[in-house]
């Protein structure tokens, strides 16, 4: 005799899972595999390059080394000493270029800015040190005004620092005088003159105006 009442209490909605639930379970972890394999797949290609870079470096590195042997093997220990010795000549040769003192370039100075009424009879040239040299000559002048002039040309020339004229005692030949001064031998250095552009033998052009300290030796 059936009496009508269900065993079950369970609803049918809650035993079974919906359609719609299982396809968004499945769709998550589809995503996750496929985000496994595209990290999967990066980090392989990642370590290939990783690997074909690093033997490229070394067979570089190689190859560099193998020249240099090349290139070594070329030239013979003769030469390369023989080129070394060259080179250090070169530098000593530069060094001694650099610090030559020229005197042509006081000199040159000395008969640019000299006046007519300003003779010297004597030139003494001293050691003051590394960078200076003091020199000292005797003169006369036709008046007291050509000593203060001549002073004046000397300070202004930029080789002569501090010139001292002193022991002026007027004759009746003329004004006799001692001179003084400093030479600033960094305005004589000849590597100087030629970086400049101004050759030894025409930084400072003789002026006709002026009288010359070089007497022409006349040939028989």
């Amino acid at each position: 005799m059936e009496t009508g009442i269900k065993n079950s209490f369970i609803p049918h909605d809650v035993s079974r899972p919906s359609s719609e639930a299982r396809a968004r379970e499945g769709s998550v972890l589809d995503l996750a595999v496929l985000i496994s394999i595209v990290l999967l797949v990066a980090s392989g290609v990642l370590g290939v390059g990783v690997f074909l870079y690093q033997q490229y470096l070394s067979n570089n590195s190689a190859s560099k080394i193998n020249q240099l042997k090349d290139a070594k093997k070329q030239f013979s220990p003769d030469l390369i000493q023989m080129a070394t010795r060259l080179d250090d000549r070169m530098r000593m040769a530069d060094a001694i270029l650099e610090n030559h003192i020229a005197p042509s370039i006081f000199f040159h100075m000395l008969e640019k800015n000299t006046l007519d009424t300003v003779s010297f009879r004597s030139l003494e040239i001293q050691t003051g040190g590394e960078k200076e040299m003091i020199v000292k000559m005797n003169g006369i002048a036709e008046s007291v005004n050509s000593v203060a002039l001549q002073a004046d040309l000397f300070s202004k020339g930029g080789i002569i620092t501090s010139p001292i004229f002193s022991n002026i005692n007027r004759q009746s030949g003329g004004v006799l005088f001692n001179f003084s001064g400093i030479v600033n031998t960094n305005a004589m250095r000849y590597a100087q003159s030629v970086a400049e552009g101004n050759p030894t033998s025409t930084l400072f052009p003789p002026d006709p105006s002026l009288p010359s300290l070089i007497v022409p030796v006349k040939q028989q």
